[in-house]
Formats: C-alpha cells, sequence, structure tokens
C-alpha cells in the first residue's frame, strides 16, 4: 500500500466511522463504562434506597443517626483496543478479511470514546505484543491508531492472548476499558471431555483481567469458519501453523462434521466466557455492526440499572 493509498483509506475510515457514530451509537453507549475513580462529593443523611454500605459509622455514631458518604465518579477513562493479528485474522470469506473488520470496529469505538473525552490505547498482538501505543487524546492521535490497524505487519503469525493481557495488567496502572477484539480459533477449539488445558488458561487469564479492569470480548466471525461450500476436493491451510488439510467438501458428511464441530467450539466458549463473568459479543464480518454494538451496551446499560 502506497502512502497515498494508505491517507485515502485512514480518511475513509474516518468518515464512515464517524457517520456510524453520529447516526447510530450518538457517542454517548461509553457513559454506561464506570470510570477509573470515585471522588467524594459530600455527606448527608441516610434516605431509604441508599446502600448501606455508603454509611459513614463514625459519623454516624456521633450525630446519633445514619450519615452516608456520596461520592461523584470520575468520567474519564483509558480505552484499550486489544487487537489480534494473528495469521487467521488476516483470512476474509467475502468482501473483507476479520482484520480490516476489527479496524472497522475499532475505528467506531475509539471515536466514540473520543466523544466523551476518554484516552484511546491500542494493543496489536500475535503470540506476543507486535505494537502497543500509549493511551492519549486528540484527532491525529486517533488517526495514527487507525493508520497503525491498517499498515501494520505482524511479524509473527500465532496467537497468545494470554500474552497480550498479560502485558496490559502490567503497563496499564489504572482500571481501564479493554476491548479484545479475536476470532478466539487458536485459543479456545472443541475439546473432548479431558478438557483442554491452553483453553481453560486462557479463560482464566480473561476472568483475572475482567477483574483489574472493565474487559468485553469482541468475537469476530466469518461465516465461512461456520460452513463449507460444496466445491469439491478442496485444500485447507492453518494461517497460523501451515498445516495443510485436504478435505472433500462435495460430501455432505463431511459438510456436517465441520459445522458441528464449529457450533461445539462456539457453545463451548460462549459457556467459558459466561462462567468468566465476561460481557462478551460476536460480530460477523459478512453484517453490519453498528446495530448490534448499539443493541449490546443498551444491554448492558439496562443490567447496571437493574
Amino acid at each position: 500500500m502506497t502512502l497515498a493509498e494508505l491517507l485515502e483509506s485512514v480518511r475513509r475510515i474516518e468518515v464512515r466511522t464517524n457517520r456510524l457514530v453520529n447516526d447510530t451509537m450518538v457517542g454517548a453507549y461509553l457513559s454506561h463504562f464506570r470510570g477509573r475513580g470515585m471522588d467524594f462529593e459530600e455527606l448527608r443523611e441516610y434516605m431509604p434506597g441508599d446502600d448501606v454500605r455508603d454509611i459513614d459509622w463514625n459519623v454516624s455514631n456521633r450525630m446519633g443517626r445514619p450519615f452516608v458518604k456520596r461520592f461523584r465518579e470520575e468520567r474519564e477513562l483509558a480505552m484499550v483496543l486489544a487487537v489480534d493479528f494473528s495469521g487467521s485474522s488476516a483470512f476474509g470469506s467475502i468482501q473483507r478479511s476479520k482484520r480490516e473488520f476489527a479496524t472497522e470496529v475499532a475505528a467506531t469505538l475509539a471515536f466514540s470514546a473520543a466523544r466523551n473525552s476518554d484516552k484511546v490505547a491500542l494493543l496489536l498482538f500475535t503470540d506476543q505484543v507486535e505494537l502497543f501505543v500509549p493511551p492519549r487524546k486528540g484527532r491525529r492521535h486517533l488517526l495514527r491508531v487507525i493508520r497503525e490497524m491498517l499498515s501494520f505487519q505482524p511479524a509473527h503469525r500465532g496467537t497468545s492472548i494470554a500474552a497480550a493481557l498479560t502485558f496490559l495488567n502490567h503497563v496499564l496502572h489504572r482500571r481501564s476499558i479493554i476491548f479484545l477484539l479475536t476470532d478466539f480459533l487458536h485459543t479456545f477449539r472443541p475439546v473432548s471431555d479431558a478438557g483442554d488445558r491452553r483453553g481453560r488458561d486462557v479463560i482464566q487469564d480473561i476472568g483475572l483481567t475482567n477483574a483489574r479492569h472493565d474487559l468485553v470480548c469482541v468475537h469476530l466471525h466469518d461465516p465461512r469458519e461456520s460452513a463449507l461450500p460444496a466445491a469439491g476436493l478442496v485444500n485447507i491451510e492453518d494461517a497460523e501453523t501451515g498445516e495443510m488439510l485436504e478435505v472433500d467438501s462435495h460430501r455432505s458428511a463431511v459438510r456436517r462434521a465441520f459445522e458441528q464441530a464449529n457450533n461445539l467450539r462456539l457453545t463451548q466458549l460462549d459457556s467459558a466466557l459466561r462462567h468468566a463473568g465476561v460481557d462478551t459479543l460476536r460480530l460477523s464480518t459478512a453484517e453490519p455492526f453498528a446495530q448490534t454494538l448499539q443493541r449490546f451496551f443498551e444491554l448492558r446499560r439496562g443490567r447496571r440499572r437493574g
């Protein structure tokens, strides 16, 4: 990609994602996330409905009646876009690869964060951290984030979500929002009753990070990963290991087994992430994502109000 092509791509992404933020998101859904700190605001008498955990017992004892502390949430946040740039992210069966799709989703989130005066950081990872852009504000910074996602060429093809999360837990000293954009293909596979140690370890890392920060898993899915076309003998290459497999996709039993294996993987993945208490949404590269994102954050806001 030439410099002129890169700049045009950046401009196109900026225009499109800004339009999505204005027309669909209205830049407001990130207000559903908690701030990274709480500032003391006032002390007042207890009222029915107040959380008893907010009662200041020292003051209450002195005054002879209950008083509660009130806090004001600090709104400014650091939002981290942790994007999987492994070999499988370069796959795309329709109009765009998962990597291109991730760039558009991440850019939409970044511009929404900017509308709320939140800082944005970028982490690109494979089986190791490939690039980290620390959190900052400003349009120039956002355009750099988009430019890096469009032009960066990773040095490795494998995947290690654990390495990415370990790095973020080390460099992020305050509670932040982390959007993990990945396909989970080489992290969580269909497993037998004996289980999959690697998958369990990744889910544990995700749960631990979510305890320290506000982690949202964005599962990027290509429709070809769910179903094989009836195309006869085809060679399938593992984008991360280079392993080749020849399958007869003309046979309905082969296509059915492929679909069943994928359904099992997704079911187990969803169950594991739900058990870890992590908010998750699945986005398909074949479908518009803005309204899906909006519905997700509306549901999240509803749970918090409840």
